[in-house]
């Protein structure tokens, strides 16, 4: 193996930084971070590469071309976890980007354009409620009003920033130009089933599913359990219960389609009370729009109907809304052929979770490497990934790189 045992142990020293023994716990702008992104540096550093922070606090290794200051491709993921993470969800693509640079160095190739690896500071939005903050600064879209949001402990993205050296005021530098990306690769876990029950180590992404999340809120009657006849009740708890079936029913009819009602409160919330509210959220994924939009719109006219039914108040507010991403075609068909090419099948599939290349995609054509996992297991420190598959992965990341370069001497 080349790659992989290398890359193996930069990843259990990554482990080892973490805010709660035990387990795995780096959120943003916090020290465990800040440690973690100086143990990146230094290994960017020893790859040739040349490093800085931007006014978010995304870490950039840079391989400079023949052209100072010209455009570059990008290698990326993030480093930031949630709580109680696995060790490969991110960092897996960024040490797999730094491995490639040093297999470029072995190779003696010689760059047409730069090359950068990027650690984002912020993708999986655990601290401050907002996902792709590294991302989406450097893409140039990140909402002004996100430095005033505050984390438990009430201290704000501004004051964070502050606090870690970073200037609030001067996040819009983070921006990148489209003109100065030519094209971003990640490489990460597929967290997900599919390549497992394939058969295969690695897999090539189609689209970034879009999401909708919103939350619904059913009011009805709250009553004694033991006087209120079955047929008089306003139960909003049992209306919630058939809403989560309705949302089940709609989205096993299609697939590539997923529905999650992930969290759920009732109120009273007493064992001998009928409950009179109930909020409770629906996650809606597509890798198309049109199918998602679709299917949201059945949804809601199925709560609807069931609200109508059992005499409910139904009320909705949407928390978050964003487009699918399509992976860039040219770029996909060079991992196509570098799967090809490791004598392996090519499976493609979309991405049912977020990634920091759904930012990246307005200003650069984006395409992803997909690495098996244990299980389909992801955000759990049951995430894993066997040296062979990582191997895989990283020889198809390399061949691709490589086959870009290819396709751009001369440009």
């Amino acid at each position: 193996m080349i790659f992989a045992p290398r890359i193996q142990d930069r990843l259990d020293a990554l482990a080892a930084i973490t805010a709660e023994p035990g387990a795995i716990t780096r959120l943003y702008l916090t020290p465990e971070q800040a440690q973690a992104e100086a143990l990146v540096a230094g290994w960017m550093r020893e790859a040739g590469l040349t490093v800085r922070y931007d006014a978010v606090g995304n870490l950039i290794g840079r391989l400079e071309g023949p052209e100072p200051g010209g455009p570059a491709v990008v290698i990326g993921s993030h480093l930031d976890t949630v709580r109680n993470a696995g060790r490969y969800d991110g960092p897996l693509g960024v040490i797999t980007g730094i491995a490639c640079v040093e297999a470029l160095a072995r190779d003696g190739t010689r760059l047409p354009h730069a090359l950068e690896v990027v650690a984002f500071a912020d993708e999986e939005g655990v601290r401050f409620a907002a996902t792709l903050i590294g991302s989406r600064a450097f893409a140039g879209h990140l909402d002004p009003a996100v430095l005033n949001a505050a984390d438990a402990d009430g201290i704000t993205l501004a004051a964070a920033l502050r606090t870690s050296g970073l200037d609030p005021a001067a996040i819009a530098t983070a921006a990148r130009r489209p003109d100065a990306i030519l094209g971003y690769l990640e490489l990460h876990i597929e967290q997900g089933p599919m390549l497992e029950k394939a058969g295969l180590p690695v897999g090539v992404v189609t689209a970034i599913s879009g999401a909708s999340r919103l939350e619904f809120t059913l009011i009805g009657e709250a009553g004694h359990a033991g006087t209120v006849a079955m047929g008089e009740r306003r139960d909003a708890l049992a209306g919630a219960a058939e809403c989560v079936l309705a949302v089940e029913a709609r989205c096993r009819a299609e697939q590539h389609l997923v529905g999650t009602v992930g969290r759920m409160s009732a109120e009273p919330g007493v064992g001998n009370t009928i409950s009179g509210r109930v909020r409770f959220t629906l996650d809606l994924r597509a890798p198309d729009d049109a199918q998602r939009l679709a299917a949201l719109a059945d949804i809601q006219a199925a709560f609807n109907s069931i609200a109508a039914r059992r005499n409910l108040d139904l009320g909705v507010s949407l928390l978050h809304e964003a487009g699918a991403v399509p992976c860039d075609p040219g770029l996909t068909a060079l991992i196509r052929d570098a799967i090809a090419a490791e004598s392996l099948p090519v499976v493609a599939m979309p991405s049912g979770a977020g990634h920091d290349g759904m930012a990246v995609a307005a200003i650069a054509p984006i395409a992803m490497v997909f690495v098996r996992c244990r299980g389909g297991i992801s955000h759990n420190p049951a995430e894993f990934a066997s040296l062979p598959d990582i191997e895989a992965g990283a020889r198809v990341l390399f061949r691709a790189l490589k086959a870009f370069w290819a396709s751009r001497r001369g440009a």
